[in-house]
């Protein structure tokens, strides 16, 4: 029974298309992969330098007998030398620009999910902050390194350390 009285309860004709914002696009993983990699040649490269330095023989001394002892040995001079070094070399380009020296060279930035800027806490403390704090004990850290770095094959390309502070990394 089709009348034109039901076909008052039809739903609408209309031609409907989804519309996604004008959001940046996310960073490639090997684009990422190559700013990292240039990230950690330059913290090898100081944390080299500084070992060097007779001020630090003592502190890199320590750190090669925990070394010596395995991997699941309490190591805290990871972090008396690391975090220092990191905070001197990185931290100005990620609080103001959001940015390493890495990612400043392959053009890439990290921002919220939500795409506004990243406030200095949860930059600093929760998206490096957290990944430091493994590393005194070495066994946890690359427990932890192989599992944030496999995370960025999810569709979201977030790795641990971006899930956890609530970040992502865009192309400028």
């Amino acid at each position: 029974m089709s009348t034109a009285e039901d076909q008052r309860f039809a739903p609408p004709q209309a031609h409907v298309e989804d519309v996604a914002p004008d959001a940046p696009a996310l960073a490639g993983r090997g684009t990422r992969f190559m700013a990292a990699l240039l990230d950690g040649i330059i913290a090898a490269a100081a944390g080299w330098g500084f070992g060097m330095l007779p001020m630090f023989q003592e502190l890199s001394q320590a750190q090669l007998k925990a070394a010596e002892q395995g991997i699941w040995t309490w190591n805290p001079s990871a972090l008396l030398i690391g975090v220092p070094l990191f905070l001197l070399i990185q931290a100005w380009p990620l609080v103001t620009r959001g940015q390493t020296i890495g990612k400043l060279l392959f053009k890439l930035r990290i921002v919220r999910t939500d795409g506004s800027k990243v406030d200095p806490l949860r930059m600093l403390g929760l998206r490096y902050g957290v990944g430091a704090l493994t590393g005194v004990v070495s066994g946890v850290s690359m427990i932890y390194g192989i599992i944030d770095g496999l995370l960025i094959f999810r569709e979201s390309r977030q790795c641990l350390h971006d899930t956890i502070a609530d970040t992502k990394v865009i192309k400028l």
